[in-house]
C-alpha cells in the first residue's frame, strides 16, 4: 500500500448514480503518481480510485467527488454512516477548526445528548492494525470539574490504553461531538485548487444549469422548477438531450442527485486553437470555406466541426473561424469571446480556431484515403463477421493463429487493448457473457462481438481499424480525448468494458474481515497490495495472492468465474519483484471465507484457522494454515506457539465434527482455478501469453506491433509465435529457476517470468455464461 503521503483523498459527495453500489458519503484515495500521470493525458474525467475498506479500484466520475486534506478524511473517517459524513461535510467552518485543535485545548463533548466539560488528552486513531493508508481520528478527552465520573472508559478502548484518568471519566469521540470552549471563529477554510473540479456548493435556485449522472449517460440541463414531493425534494430539468442522446425535453430529477455546474472560466471562454495547420496543407482564406462548412483541424487527433462564424477579432490579425464541434462537449465556450457572442450553440460545444489550420472534411470528399498503408475504401480494412463463432480450439491455433499477420494490429499506442482482448477472447470464453448480455450500448458491444471477437477466432487476425473504431466509441462515450492516440492500462480499460459500458455484474466477491462486522466487497479486478513484512524472494501467484489477502484481511466470497490479478508494481517502471513465477494453477481453497478446509497436517476436515501461523513455513511454504482439533492442540502446545488464538472455523453444511468420533472423515474438495493469459509490459509496451491447450507446453506470445512496414505513413505487423519453452520453465524446481539469468532463457521466457502484470484466471467449473 502506497504511504499516505503520495496519495491524494477524495469523498463521494454525490451517488455515483441511482443504481450505484458505491454511495455517497465513502472515504477513497488514489495514488498521486497515478493521477498525474492520468492528468498529463487529460483523462481525469473517469478516475480509478480505492475505497477505504477494500483493496481494489472502482471507477467514478470526476464530478461526484470531491477532494479533501488527509486530515479532513481522517476525521470523516471517523464517523459512523456515510450520511454523518456528508452531513458535516458541509460545515466546512467546524471541519477546518477540528483540524487544528491541538491536545490539551478545554471543549465540550456530548455524550447521551449532554455537553460535559473536558480537556483533549488524546488524538488519533483507535481502531486495531489496518492496511489501509489511514484510520478514523477520534478526540480522546478526559472530563474535568463536576463532569467526572460521567465519561465511559478510564482512556482505554478494546484493552488498549490511550490515556490515562480515573475510572469512566474518560470519552472517545468524533469531531462533530467536540466543541472548543472559548469558541472563536475560525479562520476561512482553504481553498484547495482541486484537481477534481468540485462542483458548487450554493443553493440551487431556477436558472442553474445542472448535471445529471444516469444510468447509461450524463444529463447536462438547466433547472426549471424546484418542488416537494412524497420522495422528497425533486428538481425539474430541461435537458439538452435524453437518455438515447436524441433531442432532449423535461425531466423530473430527486435533489441528491444532481449537482451543479460551476460557469465557464474566463480562461476556458478566450481559450483558442493555435495550430497552424501545415501538416494538413491548410487552405487560407479560401473561398472553398464558408459559414455551414464542415470542417477539419488537427490537434493531437483529427477534430471536426461545423463553421458558424468567420471573421477577425480585434486583438488577433489572422482570421478566425467559430466552430461548432462534432464531439458535444468537448469545447470551451457556447460561441462568446471576451464577452462578446459571435456565434450560438450550446455550451462546451463551440472553439475559435485560425481558419488557415482548417480544411474542408474530407470524410466526405469521396476520395480514397490511405490509413497505414490500408485504403479505408477497399473493402479489407474492417472484418464483419455476424455468425457467432467459439474461442479457437487447441487443434486449430497452429493453422489459424500462428504467424506473422496474425492476432490485433496494433496502431497508435494501442498495444493495451490488443493484448487484453487477445488474452480474453482467443482461446477463452470465460468472458462473452459481455458479448451477448443486454445492454444499452449495443454499438460498443457490436464492435466488439462482429468487428474485433468474431474474426479474430475465424481468421485469426483483426485489423487496426476495427479496433480503433472501438477506441473511437469509448472516446465518444467517455468525452476523453485521448482514447484514441495514447497508452492506457489494460485493467482500467476491461473494467471500463465490463463496469461502466457493458454492466457486467462484478467478477469477485471479497469478504473483509477486519473489525467486527464482515462486510462483502465487489470489484472486477484484485491488484496485489503487498506490505514489506514479507521474506518472498522468488514469489509464486499463489504466494502473493496469499500474502496480499492476508495482510488486508480479505477472504473469497464465492469462487469466482474469472480471476484477474495486477502484480504490485509502482508505474511501468519499478517492480517489487525481478521475477514472478505463474502458478498455472491457483488453489484458492484455503481463501474462501465459507467452504471446508483441510488441516495442513493430516489432510482430515479442519476445524479451527490460526491466523498467527501464516508465516510459520514448518508446515507449507504457502497457505492460510487450518486445523483439526487435535493437530491445533499439538501445534499450538510448542513453547513458540501458546500465544497464539486459533479461532473456530464455521463447518458446512453436511460436514460435521464430533468430540467422540473425532473430525469428519472426507477430504474436503479443493477450488482450483486455471491461468489462461499473462499481460506483460516492458518499456510502456504490452505483449501477452496464452495458454490455448492442456499439454504443459501449449503457450502461445501475442506482439501487435512485432514489426513495422514504412515510417510515419508506414503500418504495425502483429504475429503471434509459438514459445513451448515457457512449460519447460515453469516445470523447473525452484532453485534452478532462480538461477537462470533472464538474458539467457530461450525463446521470449524471460518476458513471461520478468514483466509478468496482469494474470488471468478461469474456473472450468464456473466458466458458463455468467
Amino acid at each position: 500500500m502506497a504511504a499516505a503521503d503520495k496519495l491524494y483523498f477524495i469523498i463521494t459527495a454525490k451517488p455515483p448514480s441511482p443504481n450505484g453500489y458505491i454511495k455517497a458519503g465513502e472515504i477513497c484515495f488514489i495514488d498521486k503518481q497515478r493521477f498525474d500521470s492520468k492528468q498529463k493525458r487529460n483523462e481525469t474525467k473517469i478516475l480509478p480510485v480505492v475505497c477505504i475498506g477494500t483493496s481494489f479500484d472502482v471507477l467514478l466520475n470526476k464530478v461526484i467527488l470531491q477532494q479533501l486534506t488527509r486530515r479532513s478524511a481522517e476525521l470523516l473517517l471517523a464517523l459512523e454512516s456515510n450520511e454523518e459524513r456528508l452531513l458535516a461535510l458541509r460545515d466546512a467552518e467546524a471541519l477546518e477548526e477540528a483540524s487544528n485543535l491541538p491536545e490539551g485545548s478545554q471543549v465540550y463533548v456530548e455524550l447521551k445528548k449532554q455537553w460535559l466539560k473536558g480537556v483533549i488528552r488524546y488524538i488519533g486513531g483507535i481502531t486495531s492494525y489496518s492496511s489501509d493508508p489511514i484510520t478514523g481520528v477520534f478526540f480522546g478527552v478526559e472530563l474535568q470539574g463536576d463532569d467526572k465520573g460521567k465519561g465511559q472508559n478510564d482512556g482505554s478502548y478494546y484493552h488498549k490504553t490511550y490515556f490515562t484518568c480515573s475510572k469512566n471519566s474518560g470519552i472517545f469521540a468524533p469531531f462533530t461531538r467536540i466543541r472548543p470552549v472559548d469558541h472563536k471563529p475560525s479562520a476561512p477554510p482553504l481553498q484547495f485548487q482541486s484537481f477534481l473540479s468540485v462542483t458548487s456548493t450554493g443553493p440551487l435556485k431556477v436558472g442553474d444549469r445542472v448535471t445529471f449522472l444516469g444510468d447509461k449517460n450524463d444529463h447536462h440541463g438547466m433547472v426549471m422548477a424546484i418542488q416537494d414531493s412524497a420522495d422528497g425534494k425533486m428538481v425539474l430539468i430541461s435537458t439538452e438531450k435524453d437518455e438515447e442522446g436524441k433531442q432532449g425535453g423535461e425531466m423530473l430529477v430527486p435533489f441528491d442527485f444532481l449537482i451543479k455546474e460551476e460557469p465557464l472560466n474566463k480562461d476556458d471562454t478566450e481559450k483558442m486553437d493555435t495550430s497552424q495547420g501545415s501538416e494538413m496543407g491548410g487552405i487560407t482564406d479560401s473561398d472553398e470555406i464558408t459559414i455551414g462548412s464542415l470542417v477539419q483541424f488537427l490537434e493531437k487527433t483529427l477534430r471536426y466541426g461545423i463553421v458558424r462564424w468567420i471573421g477577425y477579432f480585434p486583438d488577433k490579425p489572422e482570421k478566425i473561424a467559430g466552430l461548432e464541434l462534432e464531439d458535444s462537449g468537448s469545447g470551451v465556450t457556447d460561441g462568446i469571446y471576451k464577452g462578446k457572442q459571435y456565434f450560438k450553440c450550446p455550451p462546451y460545444c463551440g472553439l475559435f480556431v485560425k481558419l488557415s489550420s482548417c480544411r474542408p472534411d474530407d470524410r466526405f470528399s469521396g476520395v480514397k484515403k490511405q490509413f497505414n498503408g490500408h485504403s479505408d475504401l477497399d473493402g479489407t480494412s474492417v472484418s464483419v463477421e455476424q455468425e457467432n463463432v467459439p474461442p479457437i480450439r487447441t487443434e486449430d491455433v497452429s493453422k489459424r493463429l500462428i504467424g506473422k499477420r496474425r492476432g490485433i494490429q496494433g496502431h497508435c499506442n494501442s498495444c493495451y487493448m490488443d493484448s487484453a482482448l487477445f488474452s480474453v477472447f482467443s482461446c477463452s470464453s470465460v468472458l462473452d457473457s459481455l458479448l451477448f448480455k443486454s445492454t444499452e450500448h449495443d454499438t460498443i458491444q457490436s464492435i466488439l462481438l462482429k468487428n474485433i471477437v468474431n474474426p479474430l477466432r475465424k481468421n485469426g487476425f483483426v485489423s487496426e481499424r476495427s479496433v480503433m473504431n472501438l477506441r473511437k466509441q469509448l472516446q465518444k462515450r467517455e468525452h476523453c480525448p485521448t482514447y484514441t492516440t495514447d497508452e492506457k492500462d489494460p485493467e482500467e480499460f476491461l473494467s471500463l468494458i465490463m463496469q461502466e459500458i457493458l454492466f457486467l455484474d462484478p467478477l469477485l466477491k471479497l469478504c473483509n474481515q477486519s473489525g467486527h462486522i464482515k462486510k462483502e466487497q465487489s470489484c472486477y479486478y484484485y491488484q496485489i497490495f503487498m506490505d514489506y513484512n514479507h521474506h518472498l524472494v522468488l514469489p509464486t501467484v499463489q504466494q502473493l495472492l496469499e500474502h496480499s489477502f492476508y495482510s488486508n484481511s480479505l477472504k473469497l466470497a464465492e469462487v469466482p468465474a474469472c480471476l484477474i490479478l495486477t502484480m504490485p508494481r509502482s508505474g511501468k517502471s519499478f517492480k517489487m519483484f525481478p521475477k514472478i513465477i505463474p502458478s498455472t494453477e491457483l488453489d484458492i481453497t484455503g481463501l474462501l471465507v465459507d467452504g471446508p478446509q483441510q488441516c495442513v497436517l493430516c489432510g482430515q476436515l479442519a476445524d479451527q484457522e490460526c491466523a498467527e501461523c501464516f508465516r510459520d513455513t514448518v508446515f507449507s511454504d504457502t497457505g492460510f494454515k487450518y486445523f483439526c482439533v487435535a493437530c491445533s492442540t499439538q501445534v499450538h502446545s510448542h513453547q513458540q506457539r501458546r500465544c497464539h488464538k486459533p479461532s473456530k472455523l464455521l463447518l458446512p453444511q453436511g460436514f460435521s465434527y464430533s468430540p467422540s468420533s473425532g473430525s469428519d472423515r472426507r477430504t474436503p474438495p479443493r477450488e482450483k482455478l486455471e491461468l489462461f493469459a499473462v499481460l506483460c509490459i516492458e518499456t510502456s509496451h504490452y505483449v501477452s501469453f496464452v495458454k490455448y491447450g492442456p499439454q504443459d507446453t501449449d503457450w502461445i506470445f501475442f506482439d501487435s506491433m512485432a514489426d513495422r512496414v514504412g515510417e510515419i505513413d508506414g503500418y504495425n505487423i502483429p504475429e503471434v509465435c509459438a514459445c513451448p519453452e515457457v512449460g519447460q520453465y515453469l516445470h523447473m524446481p525452484l532453485a534452478q529457476l532462480a538461477n537462470q539469468v533472464p538474458r539467457e532463457m530461450e525463446g521470449v521466457a524471460k518476458r513471461l517470468f520478468c514483466d509478468g502484470y496482469m494474470y488471468l484466471y478461469q474456473s472450468k467449473s464456473m466458466s458458463l455464461y455468467r
